[in-house]
């Protein structure tokens, strides 16, 4: 595991998720999963769905989960056991945040989740989705249920008439959560209203947060590198020199880009660097400077090559080949640095409604990508960020998309695709 001073080796939290089906409960669990692995901790999510198909296969219809269907309700049980046995297993080896994603309808059942979990030492949060707008859960039921292998070459209409009978099994056996000795967090309607009852610590505090910034609407989230600058034809890191010819022209491209692609114009966010703000200058829309998105500072490396940093200071160059991740330059920052500061950047993008375009750099976007496409930073690092590339992220029911665009701008340049930057 990386360093992170706000990762302590201490945390044994475990997220017990609750609700009915199509309340977004596996969105949520993977949403949650995804944020505390970039953040550094050790996080993982036991989904019980897929147990079931991993060991029964697919296609069971909805009396499967009637709470009367005495040999469903057994091998459900199995499954359910199953899946906190490895949880727990996986704790006891080192696991930091273990995310139990089931329905957990009944008392009964969140007790013994509870009284297990307590027992080996381990803290509990329960998370309750609560939804009871039909608009929401048909819409749910469309765009997530209905792509899952539960039905796969079913009739959609058939496939939706099955589910919403699972659902009404699991309705008649639900009780609402509201054990007055529990920590939970209650969303309603998909963050609506969130009720808090005995949270406590950093990391349930830093969920709840997190939590409230969740929503369901699709909208694309554009990441670009700025375009091309003096430091990137000289290979110089760092730096804030301006955009040349070939970069002025990627600007005007991209400004065209936005046009033919944004339904709406979107919210504009650059570093404090000239070469961002160049970059985003024809797009003529009010942009937001960030200055947590900032290249990563390379301190007394600034503004140098990468071989006058081998010849001046040779084991700095050989440290960060290392580890590049925990690599701090000196009088500068390291990638772990760099994900402290983009947290509120990136809660801020989970929050937004309308189409956002980051115009960054390589290090930057190296770890929003890492983020959104649940990829540990560390295996980023050295991912090549291309200039004069958009990359487009877009949310599906429980990951991104993406999709690359490499604009013309009408003549080659010797820097495109090169790694200039940290």
């Amino acid at each position: 595991m990386r360093f992170n001073p706000f990762t302590p080796e201490a945390t044994r939290l475990v997220l017990v998720l609750v609700g009915l089906p199509a309340r977004g409960k596996t969105f949520i669990g993977r949403k949650l999963g995804r944020y505390l692995k970039w953040l550094g901790f050790s996080a993982r999510v036991f989904n019980i769905g897929d147990y079931r198909r991993t060991r029964l296969g697919t296609h069971h219809r909805h009396d499967f989960f009637d709470p009367t269907n005495v040999e469903g309700n057994r091998l459900r049980n199995e499954l359910a056991a199953l899946a906190l046995d490895d949880l727990m297993k996986w704790m006891a080896a080192g696991g930091q945040v273990g995310i139990y994603d089931a329905t957990n309808t009944t008392h009964q059942r969140r007790q013994q989740l509870h009284e297990r979990c307590t027992e080996a030492g381990l803290d509990v949060v329960f998370i309750e989705s609560v939804c009871e707008d039909p608009t929401i859960i048909e819409a749910n039921i469309r765009e997530t249920k209905l792509t899952s292998p539960d039905y796969e070459g079913n009739d959609p209409d058939e496939a939706a008439r099955d589910f919403r009978a699972r659902i009404d099994h699991y309705t008649r056996a639900y009780e609402p959560l509201n054990e007055d000795d529990f920590s939970y967090i209650k969303l309603i309607d998909v963050g609506r209203v969130i009720v808090m009852h005995s949270i406590h610590g950093y990391v349930p505090g830093k969920l709840v947060n997190f939590l409230m910034n969740l929503h369901l609407i699709r909208r694309p989230i554009w990441l670009t590198r700025h375009g091309e600058s003096q430091f990137n034809v000289q290979g110089r890191i760092g730096g804030d020199s301006n955009l040349t010819t070939q970069g002025k022209a990627y600007a005007a491209a991209l400004a065209h880009f936005v046009r033919e692609h944004a339904i709406r114009p979107p919210i504009v966010w650059t570093s404090t660097l000239k070469r961002t703000i160049e970059t985003a200058k024809p797009l003529q829309v009010p942009s937001l400077t960030w200055r947590a998105l900032d290249e990563i500072d390379a301190g007394t490396c600034d503004a140098l090559t990468y071989g006058e940093i081998a010849e001046k200071y040779p084991e700095e160059y050989n440290a960060r080949r290392k580890d590049k991740l925990n690599y701090r330059y000196p009088r500068g920052e390291s990638y772990t640095d760099v994900i402290l500061r983009l947290e509120p950047v990136i809660l801020e993008l989970e929050r937004e409604r309308e189409p956002v375009l980051v115009i960054g750099h390589q290090a930057v976007l190296r770890m929003l990508y890492a983020y959104f496409m649940d990829r540990r930073p560390e295996d980023v690092v050295n991912m090549e960020i291309p200039i004069h590339t958009v990359i487009e992220l877009t949310p599906g029911p429980y990951a991104f998309e993406e999709r690359r665009y490499c604009l013309d701008i009408g003549a080659d340049s010797s820097t495109w695709g090169s790694a200039m930057e940290d």
